[in-house]
């Protein structure tokens, strides 16, 4: 099970870097330990070009994704791995060179997949854009879009057949229910 981060995971706040501006999706923990309790090894996938860009720095991700992990076993809930990409094309060296991570290609879920021994035929991606979308489906995963983050303005742009789903606790329903 791979969840993009801003959007999905936390209210989208553009360029999110400070543990003090984090907000959960309400009931995203809750969500999460439901996963859990099925069997579900939940990772997190995400894009930070804000360090490409200088905004902030990978000591900033790594002590938010901390923080996050920390709020969210206080419901009990656990993500298995952090995964996400520093690059961007119009960022700075050393950040501005091509990948395979940044979404939408799927580089995030095959590392995730090789080091976390995941079938990616049985997982799914979920996430609010359509990059989320199409890295999941590229790496061969089903995917759910959330209309949370930027979920509403992307749900017209959808291949035919991804379900949408209000929110992360309504998108682990559905899953739970397939």
């Amino acid at each position: 099970m791979f969840l993009d981060r801003d959007g999905t995971l936390n209210v989208e706040k553009e360029y999110l870097s400070r543990v003090d501006e984090c907000e959960l999706i309400p009931g995203a923990g809750r969500a999460i330990r439901r996963l859990n309790a099925a069997g579900w090894l939940v990772v997190v996938v995400t894009n930070q070009s804000g360090v490409a860009r200088g905004y902030y720095g990978e000591e900033e991700v790594a002590a938010l994704h901390r923080h996050m992990a920390a709020e969210l076993a206080l419901t009990g809930a656990a993500v298995a791995g952090w995964y996400y990409c520093p690059h961007h094309p119009s960022g700075g060296e050393p950040y501005n060179r091509p990948c395979d991570c940044r979404k939408p290609l799927p580089g995030m879920l095959l590392q995730a997949a090789r080091n976390l021994d995941i079938d990616l035929s049985r997982s799914w991606m979920v996430g609010d854009k359509l990059a989320d979308i199409e890295a999941g489906l590229a790496a061969g995963c089903r995917s759910v879009l959330v209309r949370t983050g930027y979920g509403r303005q992307d749900e017209h742009r959808l291949p035919s057949g991804v379900p949408v789903c209000d929110d992360l606790p309504a998108a682990a329903a559905y899953i739970l229910a397939v």
